[in-house]
């Protein structure tokens, strides 16, 4: 059976191994670490805004799988909160076991704390990896789902040093791209105001720290919106050096906004831990992830790969690329997305079958095509893209690609054919 090599156990590489598998292709799935999701273990949030359109199309398309499960751990559902409506909120501490049994019991082989040094590759096709122990395993194709963050060097030169977040590079190792290891020139985000990269854009906070009122709030309600001393307020500089510019609106200047994944999640990049414990309800607030997010937080967007809207990245045969990797790309939903079609893909590839593009007539399709030709044209080194907010927001309402109405989605996706698409076998 033809195999299919993920590198990468992040939310698209756990959904390009899924679209890959369901496809019928023999899957391995190699993370650094001991946990999938990567950042999905301090996010949670799905459905809102335009991504609710985009994950009823990736259901009607045959790719609900993931999404289902983290509706099954869902704490709350149909959350308005700053910018945002009929969110879900997941429970980020519940969904990783989920995920992992998922995959699993599909026959996806997992392997973890398995970190990718080496390539062999011949021409323009990779051949095998190699890991840190010195076994190489041999693909037939390959997906490079590694993300854009660390290691820790990375957050020395462009942030604010290692904060201790949720990559663990110094316990597991920096994460290596499988396609700058294959000799792929990678490309960074730009910052408007000089420099690379963006911070991720929220951290954790351990809930116990917290006021038990505020605790009772969040858990019934979902969300808190606490406003800032007036001392605090107005500093917007943050703001926009985060990832997810979905959250860069007014409304987060001058208040902080707290929501319920489990954990507390917090709305802002980072904050000084003095300026958090004087606030109402935080004075004994303790940062869970990252550490030192009273300092700062990760730097991302530092590794892209130019890639074509299959997902097959340019300079490569038989690799395809996903998440992060595929471009300044902001969120788990949007991770799902490009993941399932750079997974399903790569088993077209290996069937000698013509591989996918969306058609625009989706947000989906539109999303990938869009993001691509931002970058390509320059403007889009210097933005990033989600179905939340910001650029692509708007373009997605413009276009009248954005419904929360079920049967419009599956109208739409059954007119162009590809109804289940993403569950069919092809091999």
């Amino acid at each position: 059976m033809p195999r299919v090599i993920v590198v990468g156990g992040g939310w698209a590489g756990c959904a390009a191994a899924w679209a890959a598998r369901q496809a019928g292709a023999e899957v391995i799935l190699l993370e650094r670490t001991d946990m999938l999701l990567g950042t999905g273990l301090v996010g949670g949030i799905i459905r809102n805004n335009g991504r609710y359109t985009a994950a009823e199309e990736l259901v009607a398309l045959g790719a609900g799988r993931l999404l289902e499960l983290t509706d099954r751990v869902a704490r709350h559902k149909n959350i308005d909160f700053a910018g945002h409506r009929h969110a879900t909120l997941y429970d980020v501490t519940r969904i990783e076991p989920l995920v992992r049994i998922t995959l699993v019991n599909a026959g996806i082989k997992l392997r973890l704390k398995s970190r990718v040094r080496k390539v062999r590759v011949i021409g323009e096709r990779i051949k095998a990896v190699e890991t840190e122990e010195g076994e190489e395993i041999p693909g037939d194709a390959f997906i490079d789902a590694t993300g854009t963050a660390g290691p820790p060097a990375n957050c020395r030169r462009y942030g604010f040093g290692c904060v201790m977040c949720i990559y663990r590079c110094p316990t597991f190792g920096g994460r290596l791209s499988l396609c700058a290891l294959a000799g792929v020139e990678e490309y960074a985000a730009l910052r408007r105001s000089g420099g690379l990269g963006a911070l991720s854009g929220s951290c954790k906070l351990k809930k116990a720290s917290l006021a038990p009122y505020l605790v009772q709030i969040l858990e019934k309600e979902g969300v808190v919106c606490l406003p800032l001393p007036s001392h605090l307020k107005g500093k917007k500089e943050h703001l926009y050096r985060k990832a997810c510019q979905q959250y860069a609106l007014e409304e987060y200047v001058d208040n902080l906004i707290l929501l319920d994944t489990g954990p507390v999640k917090l709305m802002t990049p980072f904050l000084p831990l003095d300026d958090l414990r004087q606030i109402r309800g935080l004075e004994n607030a303790c940062y869970e992830d990252p550490y030192a997010g009273g300092i700062g937080n990760s730097v991302r967007f530092l590794a892209m790969v130019p890639r074509e809207d299959t997902m097959r990245v340019k300079a490569l045969e038989n690799v395809f690329c996903a998440g992060e990797k595929a471009g300044p790309l902001v969120g788990h939903t949007e991770a799902i997305v490009t993941g399932t079609l750079a997974g399903h893909n790569a088993v077209r590839f290996l069937a000698g079958q013509e591989l996918l593009s969306l058609p625009l007539s989706l947000a989906v399709g539109d999303f990938i095509t869009f993001s691509r030709e931002q970058v390509e044209c320059g403007e889009g080194l210097y933005r990033s893209f989600t179905f939340s907010g910001s650029v692509y927001w708007e373009r997605m309402q413009r276009l009248g690609l954005y419904t929360i109405d079920f049967w419009n989605v599956w109208k739409k996706v059954e007119e162009v054919g590809l109804l289940g698409v993403f569950a069919q076998k092809i091999l």
